[in-house]
C-alpha cells in the first residue's frame, strides 16, 4: 500500500506506527505544515483506562509515553473558599510536545517517512491507495469538501485560552474564582516536572467585562495572574499563542470521501474539560488500524472505520457537550454548598455517578449525603443523614414524601368510556406498595372530546369518580405514597388510534371532533382541528374545573396540569403550533395567557394546602419552536401562579422533531429551570436506575425523579432500591414484610459481590511503583 497522512499531530503519528508495525511493506508518509518541534498548547492528558487501550495497542509508544508523564490520582475542586479532594481517578499529563517527539521517534524508527515544514493536499500524492486527512480542528482538507463531508460546527459561547506555569501540582485541580467581573475558572494539571496546564475559562459577559476582549497576550497573562494570584502561589503564567478562544464542537456527516478519510479533530472535536481531543485523535488511529487488520479493499475498511467507530466517538462528545454546557452555566449552581458544588463538578458530564464515586471516593460521597439530608432537615423534614438521597424527604404545601422517587404518570388506554377498571385497581395498587414516595395517574381527560384515544381514562362523570376514588383509597390504605391526579385534553392529537395500534394515528372510524389553539393537523392525514372559540375556551376551562372538584372527592393528594406533548394546553405554548393572531398569539406571554387562565381556574378550587405542579415540554426539538427562554418565562409565569413544582419533560409536539436521546436526556432543562427560574422541578427521560436517582438528587439538578418504564416491569423498584442502599425503614405493607426482610438480607450479600466484581473491572493502575487505590471501572 501507499499511505499519505497529512498532519503529524497525534492522529497522523500513531496510525502511521501502527499500520508500518504491522504492514511493514507499506509506504508511509507523513507530512506536517510545521515544524518537528513546533506545539501549541502545554500538556495532554489520558486515563488509565486509556492508557490501557496504548498498551493494547503499541506497548513500544505505550512505555515511552509512560516513562515521560507525570500521574495523579486525586481530582481537587477549589470553590468557595473550601477544597475537595476525590480520589480514585487514574490521571496521567504528558507534555504534548514530548508526545509528539515520541510519536515521531517510534515512526521513523519503523521506517515512516516524516515531512515537515509542507503543506499539502490529496493531489500531492495521485499514486496513494489511502490519504488521511489529519490536518486538525480547522482542517482544510474537510472545508474544501465540506459538500461531501458535511460538517456542522457548533461555536460554544465561552472564552478559553490556553497557558501555562511552572507551579507544581499533585492532581488534576478546578480552581473556580468569583471576581466583581464574574466567575473565572481555571483547570489545572501537571505534565511533566516544573511544567502545569492552565486553562483559563470564563463566560462572555465575565469576559467582556473584565476587558479580556481588548488586551493582548501578555496583558491578559497579566490579568489572570491577578485574578488567580492566591492559586497560583507566587508563579507566574506562561504564553504560547495563548489567544482567548471559543470551543467550536465539530461533527460531519460523512468521515470518508474516495480514498480520503478524516481523523482526529478534523471529523471531530471533543471539549477540553473533559481531557478527550488527544485521547478522541489516537483511538480514531486505532480504530482506523483495527479496520484495515480485519482485511478487504480500502473502499471496505473506510467503511467499516465509519460505522464501528462512530458512535464511541459520538458517545464521548456527547459527554463533553453535556460537561461544556455545566462550565457554561456555572453561575447557575453558585449557590449551593461547596461540597454540593463540588459533587456538580464531578458528575456533570454523567459519565461518573453517585455509586461510581462510592467506590472511589467513600468519603466525598459520605459528606454530600450528609450535605443533602442537612438541607431537607434545614427544611423541617425529618432527614437521615444515614440514607442516600432518593431516600431524603421531601414536601409541596402540606404534603410530605418518604422519599424522592416518583411513578411517573405513564398511559394505558385500558379504560373504555374512560372508566379505570380492573387493570387500573391492579396497576397503581402495586406501584403504589412497590416504595416510590410518590405516584402519577396517566393522563386523564376532562371531557369525552378531550380523549387522545378511546381508551384514555376520565374524570368527567361518577362511575368515573366512584372508580377513582377506589383506586386513591387503595393505594392510601396499603402505602405511604401520595397520589397525584394528572389532569389534561388532548387537543389536535384527540381523536387517534392505542398506542399499539398506532401511535397518534388518526382513527379509522369513530372520531370525534377536535380543538387546538390553530387550525394544524399533527400529522397530514390527521383531522385538522378547529381553532379555539372564546365559547371553546370558557367551555373547556369549566371541564377543567369540575375534574379539579372530582379530584378534590377522589381523594387525590396532588393535581397536575399536563401543558406538555403538543396536547391542548401545550399547542398555545408552542410558536410551531399556535399561529394565533388574537390575544392568546405571538409573545411567549400572550401564548401563555388560556393556560394560565385554566390554572388560575382550577388552583382556586383545589385546597390551599395541597400542591399542584404543571407538566411542560422545555423544548421542541424543532426549528422555531420553544427557546430556553420561552421554558423559563413559562416556569415563572406558572410559579407566580401557584404551581409548586414544574414537572419537566421535553418534545412530542411536532411529528418531524428530532429528539437527542441518551441516558436522562431531558435532565438539562430541569437543571435550567430549578437553579435559574427557582421553583422545584421534577425530571424524566431514560432515567432507569437508583445510581441515577441519587446523583441527579445530590447534585441539585431536580427535587423529585420521575421513572417510568423501569416501573412497568418492576413495581417494587424503590423498595430493591432501598435494599441495594440498606435502608430498612421503607414502608412495606404487612403482607410482604416477609419478603422485605429476605430482600434485605439478600441485598447485603449481593451488593458486596457487585462491589467486588466492579473493583476487579476497574482499569489498573499506571502509576509507577505503586499500586492504584480501589476504584470503578470508566
Amino acid at each position: 500500500m501507499r499511505i499519505a497522512v497529512i498532519g503529524g499531530g497525534p492522529a497522523g503519528l500513531y496510525f502511521s506506527i501502527l499500520m508500518k508495525r504491522d504492514f511493514p511493506q507499506a509506504r508511509i508518509t507523513v507530512v506536517e505544515r510545521n515544524r518537528p518541534d513546533d506545539t501549541f498548547g502545554f500538556g495532554v492528558v489520558f486515563s488509565d483506562a486509556t492508557l490501557d487501550t496504548f498498551q493494547a495497542a503499541d506497548e513500544p509508544s505505550y512505555r515511552a509515553i509512560t516513562e515521560s508523564f507525570a500521574y495523579w490520582d486525586d481530582i481537587a475542586i477549589v470553590a468557595k473558599g473550601q477544597e475537595h479532594r476525590i480520589g480514585g481517578n487514574g490521571f496521567c499529563g504528558c507534555s504534548r510536545r514530548t508526545l509528539l517527539m515520541l510519536l515521531s521517534d517510534r515512526a521513523r524508527a519503523l521506517g515512516v517517512e516524516l515531512e515537515y515544514r509542507r503543506e499539502a493536499s490529496p493531489e500531492d500524492f495521485p499514486d496513494a491507495d489511502l490519504i488521511v486527512a489529519a490536518d486538525g480542528i480547522n482542517s482544510p482538507i474537510r472545508e474544501r469538501f465540506r459538500d461531501h463531508f458535511r460538517p456542522e460546527v457548533d461555536l460554544r459561547p465561552n472564552r478559553f485560552a490556553w497557558m501555562g506555569s511552572t507551579r507544581p501540582f499533585d492532581a488534576f485541580t478546578f480552581f473556580f474564582k468569583e471576581r466583581p467581573e464574574g466567575i473565572f475558572i481555571a483547570h489545572c494539571y501537571q505534565y511533566e516536572a516544573g511544567a502545569s496546564t492552565w486553562v483559563l475559562e470564563t463566560d462572555p459577559d465575565t469576559f467582556a467585562r473584565a476587558g479580556l476582549d481588548r488586551m493582548n497576550e501578555a496583558e491578559s497573562a497579566a490579568y489572570l495572574e491577578g485574578v488567580f494570584a492566591e492559586e497560583l502561589q507566587g508563579h507566574r503564567l506562561i504564553t504560547n499563542r495563548s489567544m482567548w478562544r471559543q470551543f467550536p464542537t465539530i461533527t460531519c456527516g460523512r468521515w470518508v470521501k474516495d480514498n480520503v478519510v478524516l481523523l482526529g479533530d478534523a471529523k471531530a472535536s471533543a471539549h477540553f474539560s473533559i481531557g478527550s481531543g488527544t485521547k478522541l485523535a489516537m483511538e480514531d488511529a486505532i480504530g482506523l488500524h483495527k479496520a484495515f487488520r480485519a482485511g478487504g479493499s480500502v473502499a471496505a475498511c473506510l467503511q467499516r472505520y465509519e460505522t464501528d467507530r462512530r458512535e464511541d466517538v459520538e458517545k464521548t462528545q456527547h459527554a463533553a457537550n453535556v460537561s461544556l454546557v455545566w462550565f457554561e452555566h456555572v453561575q447557575r449552581f453558585w449557590d449551593f454548598s461547596p461540597t454540593r458544588f463540588a459533587f456538580g463538578v464531578m458528575t456533570r458530564s454523567k459519565a461518573i455517578t453517585w455509586d461510581n464515586l462510592a467506590l472511589r471516593a467513600p468519603d466525598f460521597v459520605a459528606e454530600t449525603q450528609r450535605a443533602v439530608a442537612e438541607e431537607a432537615q434545614a427544611a423541617g423534614l425529618p432527614a437521615d443523614p444515614r440514607k442516600p438521597p432518593m431516600f431524603q424527604p421531601f414536601a409541596l404545601r402540606d404534603m410530605k414524601l418518604a422519599n424522592r422517587v416518583v411513578v411517573s404518570p405513564m398511559c394505558m388506554y385500558s379504560a373504555p368510556e374512560g372508566i379505570p377498571g380492573d387493570f387500573h385497581v391492579a396497576h397503581y395498587g402495586a406501584r403504589a406498595m412497590g416504595g416510590a414516595g410518590l405516584l402519577f395517574t396517566e393522563m386523564t381527560c376532562v371531557s369525552p372530546t378531550a380523549r387522545i384515544t378511546p381508551g384514555c381514562a376520565g374524570l368527567w362523570n361518577d362511575e368515573q369518580q366512584a372508580a377513582w376514588t377506589r383506586i386513591v383509597a387503595l393505594a392510601h390504605a396499603t402505602s405511604q405514597a401520595k397520589f397525584c391526579l394528572q389532569l389534561g385534553h388532548a387537543g389536535r392529537k384527540g381523536a387517534t388510534r392505542l398506542m399499539w395500534e398506532g401511535m397518534d394515528r388518526p382513527l379509522k372510524e369513530g372520531a370525534w371532533p377536535i380543538l387546538s389553539a390553530s387550525a394544524i393537523p399533527y400529522y397530514p392525514e390527521s383531522q385538522v382541528p378547529r381553532a379555539m372559540t372564546r365559547d371553546d375556551m370558557d367551555q373547556v376551562k369549566a371541564d377543567f374545573v369540575a375534574a379539579t372538584r372530582r379530584a378534590i372527592a377522589c381523594g387525590f393528594d396532588m393535581l397536575e396540569l399536563h401543558c406538555a406533548h403538543g396536547y391542548l394546553l401545550a399547542s398555545f405554548l408552542s410558536p410551531l403550533t399556535n399561529r394565533r393572531e388574537d390575544e392568546y398569539g405571538g409573545s411567549v406571554e400572550n401564548r401563555l395567557r388560556y393556560p394560565l387562565e385554566i390554572f388560575d381556574a382550577m388552583r382556586a378550587v383545589w385546597p390551599a394546602e395541597k400542591p399542584m405542579s404543571v407538566r411542560i415540554s422545555a423544548t421542541d426539538w424543532a426549528e422555531g419552536g420553544l427557546t430556553d427562554e420561552d421554558c423559563l418565562a413559562i416556569a415563572r409565569a406558572f410559579a407566580q401562579a401557584g404551581a409548586d413544582l414544574i414537572d419537566v419533560s421535553t418534545g412530542q409536539t411536532v411529528a418531524d422533531a428530532s429528539p437527542t436521546y441518551g441516558r436522562m436526556f431531558q435532565l438539562p432543562w430541569s437543571d435550567m429551570i430549578r437553579n435559574e427560574a427557582g421553583i422545584a422541578t421534577m425530571c424524566v427521560g431514560n432515567i432507569t436506575s437508583a445510581d441515577q436517582v441519587n446523583t441527579i438528587i445530590a447534585a441539585n439538578r431536580a427535587d423529585l425523579v420521575a421513572l417510568a418504564r423501569p416501573h412497568l416491569t418492576n413495581p417494587s423498584f424503590t423498595l430493591h432500591a432501598a435494599a441495594q442502599y440498606g435502608v430498612k425503614d421503607i414502608a412495606c405493607p404487612p403482607q410482604y414484610l416477609w419478603g422485605k426482610d429476605a430482600l434485605l438480607r439478600n441485598a447485603a450479600k449481593d451488593q458486596a459481590e457487585l462491589r467486588e466484581l466492579k473493583l476487579k473491572a476497574r482499569p489498573k493502575s499506571h502509576k509507577p511503583e505503586a499500586a492504584a487505590l480501589p476504584r470503578a471501572a470508566e
